[in-house]
């Protein structure tokens, strides 16, 4: 099994935390979405949207939907112990999965990072995808809807309705969450589920931007559910390895170096 994945991608943290929950050996390639190898053409080929994460279990099963590659990996389990004391996710925690999944994190996130870093990034991302129109042809179309989707998302993060829309309904999922965990200790129950493992890095995103006193700790219930979920041995190594106290900025000045020397020596 190969999961194609990146620390900075949160469908890629999802997945990666359900691996690790349920115990499943998996071979791991980063594709950084920020310096553009998504777009190279062996990921490119097998995945036109260039979107993470991609699972694949030998030559022929290949899944990007998110909760799909949740599922798959819970009858994974399954059948490793041979059913026992492994169950599937019940109803209530696929609607608590499908509810946080609803919650498109991009236009958020962008929106809160400084326009001269984000430009920066934008524009090196679009000479990624140019270069590698010149260099695939064969693939030019699929690499043209790319570009075309690179600038319509610039044009959308000018539009404060669009960044307003995405705010108010992550304010309506953290409020429901908050309700939620009034009463029980994790998502669905005492029990942690699929469901936690879809929220998890939610409130990750929002500590990485700087957002925790807003959006976290003004909610006491999920301030102590954070506080619990961040002891799983899942959590210290999909994430906190990465983004925990100084590894933040290591982790995101690596990054910024390998965009920038690219940028100067106009390797693409």
């Amino acid at each position: 099994m190969q999961l194609y994945h990146h620390p900075y991608s949160l469908d890629s943290q999802k997945v990666r935390l359900a691996l690790e929950e349920k115990g499943i050996d998996y071979t791991s390639f980063h594709v950084n979405p920020i310096t553009g190898k998504n777009m190279d053409a062996v990921f490119f080929r097998m995945n036109p949207s260039a979107k993470l994460p991609v699972f694949q279990n030998g030559a022929h099963i290949i899944i990007f939907t998110t909760i799909d590659i949740i599922q798959y990996v819970e009858r994974i389990a399954v059948v490793s112990s041979g059913g026992d004391n492994i169950i599937f996710s019940s109803r209530e925690v696929i609607e608590w999965m499908q509810k946080i999944q609803e919650w498109n994190p991009k236009f958020f996130t962008l929106g809160h990072i400084p326009d001269k870093y984000r430009d920066y990034v934008s524009k090196f991302i679009r000479r990624v995808i140019i270069a590698r129109m010149a260099e695939f042809p064969d693939l030019a179309g699929a690499y043209h809807s790319k570009l075309k989707e690179a600038h319509e998302t610039e044009e959308k993060l000018k539009n404060p309705d669009v960044l307003e829309r995405d705010k108010e309904h992550l304010i309506s999922l953290l409020d429901e969450v908050e309700m939620q965990l009034n009463e029980t200790a994790y998502l669905v129950g005492e029990e942690f589920t699929m469901a936690d493992v879809m929220l998890i890095p939610v409130l990750s995103r929002l500590v990485l931007l700087n957002l925790e006193e807003e959006y976290i700790s003004s909610r006491p219930n999920i301030a102590e559910y954070w506080i619990l979920v961040q002891q799983r041995p899942s959590y210290k190594k999909v994430i906190g390895k990465h983004f925990n106290g100084w590894r933040k900025y290591k982790t995101l000045i690596k990054t910024w170096c390998f965009v920038h020397v690219r940028t100067i020596l106009r390797r693409f």
